[in-house]
């Protein structure tokens, strides 16, 4: 698509490359359909109770696997190749758990699905990384998610109808949305120009050439590279704690709706709620935010959504958990894109893929901690204790953040300077 063809202010100027991904996401999110009914699926195949958790456990599992995996191949044979092998990957296991015949079987489909499915994702926010700078690098993941959100928005419609005529329909529909998609990143993307190796830096014309070859070298093709980057290691625990607090809305509001005696529809309208929020002002906060410094708006946009996730144990009806909706959704709308972009600036250009792929793990962690702790502790601890917790745990991160806001700012200008 264009930059001269109609869209959202803030998003205007971007390469075609970012709105080529940005308009293979919604297609892809478009069949996000299986993994929210997987549970009414494995019940209609009779896998219930204890059963069922070992296959929910192995799709969480294979977001903790897939992302670091998928950053290391981003970054060794590219990021086109990485994004290929994981959509027709997760394709190939959607079949392979719909025809799977036992509980085993449908756990080893479902850990395939989701490590295949979570590799594409850092190779997809590297190759966003290479096709612009940093000044509009938060704009493009801030699209990116809004892609994602528009995909999902209409997915959850589609899926209940779907679901309705068939299960199988799903697994048709989700497996051809990432076909597509694979399509799409084959025809339609081109790898980027990539660094040179310590093999060809001995005939570098260049010293920077030879520099940055000798750098790749040292840094070898592991997570090394990220490991021994001080910075990166205070950041991401603090963006890791705020994922955690805003996976409960995933996790911990339809139990909280569940025990208010309310009814399955009611987590489905609050749902529609922030898709319709997200979708209708990501474009407008973006432009509005651009331009201000993106941790304070990362730390603002933060305590909203852990304000908004406390305001859930005050909630005792439909207006309750409406306004608790609206207020984290506002905070999802004025952070999306920054910390991708925050990670994504401070990667040297060969190490982009590996950390995205730290930044993706740490969301994977966020949300496999969200399903097991925050289940756990709303259940053993109580409700109260969960949600001021969250309160608590999200506004210390973002103080946290905004306090390394002076180091991140120096050292992405020394790096534009260098």
């Amino acid at each position: 698509m264009p930059s001269s063809s109609p869209s959202p202010s803030p998003f205007r100027g971007l390469p075609p490359v970012v709105w080529t991904i940005f308009a293979g996401t919604i297609v892809n999110r478009l069949g996000y359909l299986v993994t929210p009914f997987l549970v009414f699926f494995l019940a209609s195949r009779g896998v219930t109770g204890t059963d069922t958790s070992y296959v929910l456990g192995a799709l969480g599992a294979g977001n903790l696997i897939g992302p670091a995996v998928g950053g290391i191949l981003a970054d060794r044979i590219g990021r086109r190749p990485t994004m290929l092998i994981g959509l027709i990957g997760a394709a190939a296991a959607q079949g392979a758990l719909f025809l799977a015949p036992g509980v085993w079987t449908m756990a080893a489909a479902s850990l395939l699905i989701s490590t295949a499915g979570s590799t594409v994702s850092p190779a997809a926010y590297a190759l966003l990384a290479d096709a612009v700078d940093s000044e509009r690098r938060q704009r493009a993941y801030a699209l990116f998610g809004w892609g994602v959100n528009i995909g999902t928005a209409v997915a959850g419609v589609l899926g209940g109808y779907l679901a309705a005529h068939g299960y199988w329909l799903l697994f048709a529909v989700d497996a051809g949305s990432m076909l597509l998609y694979a399509a799409v990143v084959a025809t339609r993307l081109k790898e980027p120009t990539r660094t040179k190796t310590a093999k060809t830096a001995k005939t570098a014309k260049t010293a920077k050439t030879a520099k940055t070859a000798d750098r790749e070298t040292k840094d070898g093709i592991g997570y090394g590279v990220v490991l021994r980057d001080r910075l990166a290691l205070l950041l991401l625990p603090l963006f890791g704690i705020q994922l955690f607090v805003y996976s409960l809305t995933e996790v911990a509001l339809p139990l909280a709706v569940r025990d208010s005696g309310l009814s399955p529809a009611v987590y489905g309208a609050m749902a529609a709620v922030n898709a319709v929020l997200v979708v209708g002002l990501q474009p407008f906060a973006t432009a509005r935010l651009a331009k201000l410094p993106q941790l304070a708006v990362q730390s603002a946009g933060s305590v909203l959504i852990a304000a908004g996730v406390a305001l859930t144990g005050l909630a005792d009806g439909i207006a309750g958990y409406t306004v608790s909706v609206v207020v984290w959704s506002l905070g999802e709308v004025v952070v999306a894109g920054i910390a991708a972009g925050v990670v994504a600036n401070l990667a040297p250009a060969h190490a982009r893929g590996r950390y995205q792929g730290a930044f993706s793990w740490t969301w994977g962690v966020a949300r496999f901690a969200a399903l097991t702790v925050g289940v756990a502790a709303y259940t053993n601890l109580g409700p109260a204790a969960l949600w001021w917790t969250a309160l608590a745990a999200g506004s210390a991160a973002a103080a946290g953040t905004l306090a390394l806001a002076p180091r991140v700012n120096r050292r992405t200008t020394h790096d534009l300077a260098a």
